[in-house]
């Protein structure tokens, strides 16, 4: 190979020309601007729950019309009691009794028929129990399986006392009046209805109501004054609970 010459190694580079003896600018190129952080959302905070307005704890026919249905029949029922001849009432109420001779001759007709009156009228306390319960139980359940409910209490209760008081005739230990004891109301069906809204209801509002309801009955079950009754109602509130696995299928499958 040839050496290289001078003329070779004369060779400049391309570009503008440089001032002698100043050296080559270096071009310093701005350094890209950092990528701005991502935003990432923030999480929001869980709708406080609001309470029920006032109207939700009432009936209402639309929402729930069998309970409203129900309240307009009681109603009329305490309203004719209230100033109806009394004859004709305590005829009316014997006619339609629970009773053992009544369930062996016609068993169907008194388990509906007894249930249109309210034991102790229009200002007994499961007046209120009966709003409140059936309207919150029928908002979560709806119309049908509330009528469920309640005719499970009222009916397996109702056969279970006077059951009892049928064997207690039979074997001699009650005179043969108590098989025309009176019986009737919507006091058995109330209380499967409560026992069974507790299933669906939040533990600190469900454990008070359950308790104190339970003490309640258990104190007029010691006091003695209606043993047979006392019991009923107690049982009833057993199968109200007994039904915690149906409701709340039936609660969420209507959520």
């Amino acid at each position: 190979m040839e050496p290289v010459t001078a003329v070779q190694a004369d060779v400049k580079p391309s570009g503008p020309p440089l001032l002698d003896g100043m050296p080559r600018q270096r071009v310093r190129l701005a350094p890209a601007p950092a990528p701005a952080p991502l935003a990432l959302p923030r999480p929001t905070a869980a709708p406080a729950r609001r309470l029920p307005r006032l109207w939700q704890l009432l009936p209402t026919p639309t929402g729930t019309p069998f309970t409203f249905g129900y309240t307009l029949v009681l109603i009329a029922t305490s309203v004719f009691t209230t100033y109806a001849s009394p004859a004709l009432v305590a005829t009316l109420h014997q006619a339609t009794s629970t009773d053992v001779a009544h369930l062996i001759r016609t068993p169907v007709f008194v388990l509906l028929a007894s249930a249109l009156w309210i034991a102790g009228g229009y200002t007994s306390l499961y007046v209120i129990g009966f709003v409140l319960a059936l309207t919150a139980l029928e908002r979560r359940i709806g119309g049908a399986r509330t009528v469920v409910v309640f005719l499970l209490g009222h009916v397996l209760a109702t056969l279970a006392t006077e059951g009892t008081v049928g064997i207690a005739v039979l074997v001699g230990h009650l005179p043969e009046s108590s098989l025309h004891r009176m019986d009737y109301g919507i006091s058995f069906g109330v209380a499967a209805c409560v026992g069974a809204l507790c299933g669906l209801l939040r533990p600190w509002l469900a454990l008070p109501i359950l308790g104190y309801y339970t003490w309640v009955l258990v104190e007029a079950l010691i006091a003695f004054s209606d043993p047979m009754t006392n019991w009923g109602h107690l049982i009833a509130l057993t199968i109200g609970v007994a039904t915690w696995p149906w409701v709340r299928r039936w609660s969420a499958a209507r959520r």
